[in-house]
């Protein structure tokens, strides 16, 4: 009988002890969504090597006029960032729902993977997280309000998603990063935003060299390079289409599915010969011309130039890359899985990249046009 009361007791000791754990009320919560890098040094100041860090953060309670709360610190690393952080709020910042990383245009110049690196190393942060280059000052694009889009940092994440499934632009995350950062055999890349007067656009495809950035692609050769890089079954793309004449005829270009791959022989002399085969299937929403795409012989001549149009845009684009030696395709890949793991170990693909035989053909079939099939 003695052992009932000390039972009770234990049992009340228990439940005062689990009364007393961290209690995390959600509006006391600081969430951040987004978060901006960029250098905080000036040309006149080189020697300041601190960062102007900004993190996005939504406000949870429905009473507040404010739907969310921006904040920047100037420090050495975005841990020292928080802390810094931690004295201009009265929420208890936390970094689990991060969505998006934006880095400046000037800082991704210089290199960002130390700061990528970080975040891969905090297991409270998924590596499904989004990497962003800003072209100007991602600070100045985070604290900015948009009336038509009150949280930057949700807006942000939004638009990335969508504009990726349309291919418009690839939605590259820490993991993605981090895996082309390491492989030997294909350049890291990112989408550029800018900001505008009233809204946020996409500014073309940052290329890297492992992770500093080297050039981009512009926004309006984006599927070209996507056709170039993977197979797709989602896309649109605008194309003028000339035939030697004045006249000009335009052409969108719908619902694109294309598929790719990519051959590699090498010479006796050691030379690599690649060769790139896509085929793009879709349909023709609009066309201003004089050929009736009714009629299979004028179809087939507008497939043609349809094709054309695209090797020409892509072997530019490779003209880029090359000149830059910036491997952004991973022609890398198909390389060395063409060879043996010796032949690999000894090959400079860095140096053989550039002079590399590169080329590209094309194939289009139009599926239907309008209701016509």
């Amino acid at each position: 009988m003695r052992t009932m009361p000390k039972a009770a007791a234990l049992l009340l000791v228990i439940v005062i002890i689990a009364g007393c754990g961290d209690q995390r009320i959600l509006e006391k919560q600081g969430f951040i969504q987004s978060t901006g890098y960029d250098l905080n040094g000036t040309k006149n100041d080189e020697k300041d090597n601190r960062l102007m860090i900004t993190v996005d953060i939504p406000k949870s309670d429905p009473e507040q006029r404010m739907q969310r709360e921006t904040l920047t610190a100037i420090a050495h690393s975005s841990k020292e960032a928080k802390i810094l952080f931690a004295g201009q709020t009265e929420l208890s910042l936390v970094s689990g729902q991060l969505r998006s990383t934006l880095f400046g245009v000037s800082l991704a110049k210089t290199g960002i993977w130390k700061h990528i690196d970080t975040l891969v190393r905090d297991p409270s942060i998924s590596q499904r997280v989004k990497i962003v280059v800003v072209n100007g000052r991602a600070h100045d694009l985070l604290v900015r309000d948009y009336p038509q889009h009150p949280r930057a940092g949700q807006y942000i994440d939004r638009m990335l998603e969508k504009e990726s499934a349309l291919m418009s632009f690839p939605l590259v995350t820490i993991y993605d990063f981090s895996r082309d950062y390491f492989d030997d055999g294909i350049e890291p890349i990112a989408p550029i935003i800018r900001e505008n007067k009233k809204n946020i656009s996409f500014d073309g495809i940052a290329l890297f060299k492992k992770d500093r950035y080297i050039t981009k692609i512009e926004s309006k050769q984006s599927l070209i390079f996507s056709m170039m890089k993977q197979n797709f079954k989602k896309g649109e793309i605008s194309m003028k289409l000339g035939d030697g004449s004045k006249k000009q005829e335009y052409l969108l270009f719908s619902s694109v599915i294309s598929n790719r791959n990519v051959k590699v022989k090498r010479s006796t002399k050691g030379n690599f010969n690649i060769q790139i085969n896509i085929v793009v299937k879709g349909s023709v929403l609009e066309y201003s011309g004089s050929h009736e795409l009714s009629k299979d012989y004028d179809r087939k001549k507008i497939e043609k130039r349809m094709a054309e149009y695209i090797e020409n845009e892509a072997a530019a684009l490779m003209a880029t890359m090359q000149k830059h030696n910036v491997d952004s395709l991973g022609i890398g890949r198909n390389v060395r899985n063409s060879l043996s793991y010796e032949e690999w170990n000894k090959l400079d693909w860095n140096k053989e990249y550039p002079d590399a035989d590169i080329r590209i053909s094309a194939r289009i079939v139009i599926k239907d046009f309008g209701k016509f099939k």
